[in-house]
């Protein structure tokens, strides 16, 4: 069967599970963005999202020819993915587009990254592959993330008919550091992504620095903005050479700010198993003030100054002591490089500190949660009384979306102007420089107190912005984008 609507993304929209009897059981994924998409798909009569085997079970399960309707799973070599995965996407081009290298030391292009990047386009070629192999003549891909930023190239050589999209959940590097790169990899990154017709991302500034990025010299042409495309908000027009000895043709850049399913996240939000969270951690609470994040221990969330803000508060507004709690959670992420251990470990620590610091026998001032514990999260979201996203570089944070969207009685928004968020809920936050403790304090204060009547109403305001574009709408603008007149 050949498919006219692809996606193809390194996670799928399910998992496998193997009993010790051998049987395979199919679990769907969570999260909004997947259920979202899963469900943009099944509109479509004949849809293929196409993904990695990421665990033995999904690997057996493409060994046996085990499969879901609309699903195609890629057995890769494991080495190949962890060298594309670890070595790559997540330890330099994540490192890369948030602005994360400490540059004294890093990074360092050795013979080892050679052996990465190798993987990495071996890993982007099998993706290409396949998608050439199911599409039907003229069907629209829609290519997720930075982890496949080659295979809108990949693909345009396999099938120069296909329409191909490539959106970025990331933020995407200023022109200094993409220029870290080597020159070769910088050059085949920018030729895979402007494989695709059109390039998207979260916010008019990611899609800037795309354009100054794809112009690496002056034969590269010019951008200029053009008229809106659909309910995407911005695009943009980038005309760019297909390649040495291919002429020139058109890639479009386009905004396509994400958001939430508002109505699906307060139904999660008011499970049984939720409403028994929620219970608990009023318990634990009492009567105080909330300050609520919820995290991975991802190095460009910035947790530990986060943290810090709160120690301040404590010590410079000591009459918010033992009247308001700082419920984090902060999941572990990516454990399997150094890096983010040290980090969760970080965070660990500090929390215990500022329990030590101003603790009593009946306050502790951070309750930390360090488990991946949904149900936990949705029940700290309606409790919310603040709400702290202070990023350093983030392709969106659909946090700062979703807890105002969730919150019983309304919440504050304390974010980061690094927040990919930042361009639509500015006017109703409370903003602060990322890097700035003393300013997050401060922010803090007033968030505290801030009058009911106004938190209300600002988050009464946030919600609908958060909920303007949900991904199933999301998914259907780019796609008619796409798709064209």
């Amino acid at each position: 069967m050949a498919y006219s609507v692809l996606v193809a993304a390194n996670r799928g929209p399910l998992s496998y599970a193997l009993a010790a009897d051998g049987t395979l059981t199919a679990r769907r994924g969570g999260g909004g963005l997947v259920s979202g998409l899963s469900a943009a798909l099944a509109r479509q009569p004949d849809a293929l999202w196409v993904c990695a085997a990421l665990s033995e079970a999904d690997r057996e399960a493409v060994r046996q020819g085990v499969s879901e309707p609309g699903v195609r799973m890629l057995d890769i070599d494991e080495t190949v993915y962890d060298d594309a995965y670890n070595g790559i996407a997540n330890s330099v081009l994540w490192f890369t587009h948030h602005h994360l290298y400490d540059v004294p030391t890093a990074p360092v292009f050795d013979a080892e990254f050679r052996r990465h990047w190798d993987s990495y386009v071996v890993y982007n070629r099998a993706f290409a592959q396949a998608l050439a192999q199911e599409a039907a003549e003229g069907a629209a891909v829609l290519v997720q993330d930075y982890h496949l930023a080659l295979v809108p190239g990949e693909l345009r050589e396999l099938r120069p008919d296909l329409r191909i999209s490539h959106f970025t959940h990331t933020p995407w590097a200023s022109r200094d550091f993409l220029d870290m790169l080597p020159d070769d990899v910088r050059a085949q990154l920018m030729w895979g992504m402007l494989g695709a017709d059109v390039v998207g991302f979260h916010t008019s500034a990611w899609a800037h620095a795309f354009m100054e990025g794809a112009r690496l010299d002056d034969e590269r042409g010019t951008a200029a903005p053009c008229f809106p495309a659909g309910t995407g908000g911005e695009r943009y027009v980038e005309k760019v050479p297909a390649g040495p000895g291919r002429g020139h043709r058109r890639t479009d850049v386009a905004v396509y700010a994400l958001g939430v399913d508002g109505d699906e996240l307060r139904a999660l939000a008011h499970r049984p198993e939720v409403n028994d969270k929620l219970a608990a951690l009023r318990a634990e609470v009492g009567d105080r003030r909330t300050i609520v994040r919820v995290d991975r221990t991802e190095l460009s969330k910035n947790i530990v100054r986060g943290l810090l803000a709160y120690r301040e508060l404590l010590t410079t507004r000591p009459e918010w002591r033992g009247r308001v709690v700082h419920l984090a959670s902060a999941y572990p992420s990516r454990q399997d490089l150094e890096v983010y251990r040290a980090y969760t470990q970080s965070v660990r620590e500090l929390a215990a500190r500022i329990n030590e610091e101003f603790g009593s026998q009946d306050w502790q001032p951070v309750l930390l949660s360090v488990q991946d514990d949904f149900a936990r999260s949705l029940a700290a979201y309606r409790l919310a009384d603040v709400a702290l996203v202070n990023p350093v570089r983030d392709g969106m944070n659909l946090v700062a979306k979703e807890i105002p969207v969730v919150s019983d009685g309304g919440c504050a928004l304390v974010l980061s102007t690094g927040a990919g968020a930042y361009g639509e809920l500015r006017e109703d936050a409370l903003t602060v420089n990322p890097f700035d403790v003393s300013d997050t304090a401060r922010a803090l204060h007033e968030a505290l107190g801030m009058p009911a009547a106004e938190r209300a109403e600002r988050t009464k305001r946030l919600a609908a912005a958060a909920t303007a574009l949900p991904p199933s709408a999301w998914f259907e603008a780019q796609l008619s984008a796409l798709r064209g007149p």
